[in-house]
């Protein structure tokens, strides 16, 4: 796989980021991305960084993200994969009945639009107790691969999780 996906990814939420600070009323837009019945609104941002709003594997995970990120609290990119703040929520982190459900739900998507409805609470679970922020760049990229290669993703998911050393995938390489 290319740089050029991550790269887009980390160009768009470095942009949203600084543009939710500067704008509020775009902040309130994008929070509303996430739901099928306003999710237009951000279209134009979406567009702008080259996303095919026709095509809902792609325009989901970026109004997601979009919707996830005006929702925070933060400034900056987190550094935290979905795995490790998954297990962050919990007191008991990986070993948490709780967390291994949340990962498990999260593990049986198949595909996009149930990913991103899977994904919806638990981002704001996660904005609300994990220890440590989410990078969202490197989720962004994850689920709009997930569409082409779900089981790589998936794996990597779980092995963030349990917090065993993760094998580049041999397209990042």
């Amino acid at each position: 796989m290319n740089q050029q996906p991550k790269e887009r990814s980390a160009a768009f939420v470095g942009y949203l980021f600084d543009r939710c600070q500067k704008d509020k009323g775009f902040a309130a837009r994008l929070r509303r991305a996430d739901n099928p019945a306003t999710e237009y609104q951000c279209w134009d941002t979406l567009a702008a960084f080259g996303v095919n709003l026709e095509f809902t594997a792609e325009r989901q995970p970026f109004a997601l993200i979009a919707a996830a990120l005006a929702r925070s609290k933060i400034n900056i990119n987190g550094t935290s994969t979905l795995g490790q703040a998954i297990a962050g929520c919990y007191e008991e982190g990986n070993k948490s009945d709780q967390a291994k459900a949340r990962l498990r739900r999260l593990l049986a998507c198949d595909q996009t639009d149930e990913l991103c409805r899977i994904l919806r609470p638990l981002l704001s679970l996660i904005q609300n107790r994990a220890k440590n922020q989410l990078d969202y760049a490197l989720l962004l990229s994850d689920v709009c691969r997930f569409f082409y290669a779900g089981q790589s993703v998936k794996a990597r998911w779980a092995q963030q999780f349990y917090g065993k050393s993760v094998v580049q995938d041999a397209e990042d390489q």
